[in-house]
C-alpha cells in the first residue's frame, strides 16, 4: 500500500461483468456525505469484465478524477480487494459491493464507528430486501435469526463486538498488522480475515448506525449455488485456522453428512427407521422455521419459505462436505467453485 493521505477514505470495490449496475453504484458511492475535512476516493478493481463494464468504468473515471479503475487479473474478489488495497491512499479503507444500496452517511458512520470503538474493523448489519416474490422469500429467510443460527450480523439493532460484519471498514494499520485478504479463497475471504483479526488480538465491531440494503439472489437455483459455494470454501478457512469462526457453521454439513451416512447404511441392509426419522426431524424443523419467519410479517411468503430455507441449508451442507473432501484429498479448490454465482 502507498503512503496514507490524512483525512482521505479509500472505498474499494471488486467487480466483474456489472455493466447494468456499475454507473448507478458509482453515482451512489460518490454521493456519500462526509464531514469536512474528509474526502473520498473510489477504487474499482475490475476482474477483466467482458460485458462492457470496463469501458463504462473508463468513461466514468474520465469524467470524475475521484474514480480509479484497477486491473484485477485474478478475477476473484480477494484478488480484487488486494489490488485495490495496494493502490489505496486513504488512512481509512471502506469496502463496498455493487449490489448493495447505501445510506448517504454510510461511509461517515464507518469512520465514526472506528473512532468510537477503536476496533480493527467495523461494519453494519447485513440487511436484505427483495422485490419479486421469490427474492422477497429469500430475503425474509436470510434476515431471520432462526435461519441464520443467531448470527449477529443479521441483527439490525445490534451494537457491539461480533465474529464478523458485512463488508467492513478498517483503519489502514489493520492491514499492516493482520495482512490482506487470502487469495486462495474465492468465498469467505471476509470471514477468514475477521477470524484472523480476532485470533490476533483485534476486535470486530458492528454498529447499527452503519446502514445498507443488500439485494439477494432472485431464484432458488441461484440461492442454492451461492450457498453451495459458501459452504465449499468454509473448510479451507477452518483448515487454515484450525477452527470455525462460529459453531453454527458446522450444523448444515453435520445434517447432510448424517443423512448420507444413515441412508448408506440402510442401503447396505440396516433399518430405514433412522434415515427416515432423521429426514422427518428436519422436515419438522423446516416447517417450524418457516412458520417463525412467516410470523414476522411474511405470511404471504409461507409456501415459498420451506424451499428457500432448504436450499440455503442443504446447499451449504453439501458444499461443506465437498470442501472437506478436497481439503483432505489434496488441499486445492475446484475450478467450478471459483466462478461467480450471480
Amino acid at each position: 500500500m502507498t503512503a496514507a493521505t490524512p483525512k482521505l477514505v479509500s472505498v474499494i470495490v471488486p467487480c466483474r461483468n456489472e455493466r447494468g449496475h456499475i454507473a448507478a453504484f458509482c453515482a451512489s458511492a460518490r454521493a456519500q456525505q462526509l464531514p469536512p475535512p474528509w474526502t473520498l476516493e473510489l477504487l474499482i478493481a475490475d476482474g477483466q469484465s467482458d460485458d462492457g463494464t470496463r469501458e463504462e468504468l473508463q468513461r466514468l473515471a474520465t469524467a470524475d478524477a475521484h474514480i480509479r479503475v484497477i486491473d484485477n487479473p485474478g478475477r476473484i474478489v480477494s484478488c480484487g480487494l488486494n489490488r485495490a488495497l495496494a493502490a489505496a491512499r486513504g488512512e481509512i479503507i471502506v469496502r463496498m459491493d455493487v449490489h448493495t444500496t447505501y445510506a448517504p452517511d454510510y461511509v461517515a458512520q464507518c469512520v465514526a464507528a472506528l473512532q468510537r470503538s477503536g476496533a480493527a474493523v467495523v461494519g453494519g448489519p447485513w440487511r436484505a430486501e427483495g422485490a419479486a416474490p421469490w427474492q422477497r422469500a429469500i430475503a425474509a429467510a436470510f434476515q431471520s435469526r432462526w435461519v441464520s443460527g443467531g448470527a449477529r450480523s443479521r441483527q439490525l439493532d445490534y451494537e457491539g463486538e461480533a465474529d464478523t460484519v458485512y463488508l467492513g471498514a478498517w483503519p489502514r494499520e489493520s492491514f499492516a498488522r493482520f495482512g490482506g485478504f487470502d487469495e486462495q479463497l474465492v468465498r469467505n475471504q471476509d470471514d477468514e480475515h475477521n477470524l484472523r483479526i480476532t485470533r490476533g488480538g483485534g476486535r470486530v465491531w458492528q454498529s447499527a448506525r452503519i446502514r445498507s440494503l443488500y439485494r439477494p439472489r432472485g431464484s432458488v437455483r441461484a440461492l442454492f449455488r451461492q450457498w453451495l459455494q459458501y459452504g465449499y470454501w468454509k473448510p479451507f478457512v477452518m483448515r487454515k485456522h484450525g477452527q470455525p469462526a462460529a459453531l453454527r457453521q458446522l450444523v448444515p454439513g453435520l445434517f447432510v453428512g448424517g443423512q448420507l451416512l444413515l441412508t448408506g447404511a440402510a442401503l447396505l441392509g440396516a433399518s430405514w427407521v433412522l434415515p427416515l426419522g432423521w429426514l422427518a426431524a428436519y422436515g419438522a424443523a423446516l416447517g417450524t422455521l418457516s412458520l417463525l419467519v412467516a410470523a414476522d410479517g411474511h405470511w404471504a411468503l409461507l409456501p415459498r419459505l420451506p424451499v428457500v430455507i432448504a436450499a440455503h441449508h442443504v446447499g451449504y451442507g453439501i458444499g461443506t462436505l465437498l470442501g472437506w473432501w478436497d481439503v483432505l484429498r489434496h488441499g486445492r479448490g475446484r475450478e467450478r467453485f471459483s466462478k461467480l454465482t450471480r
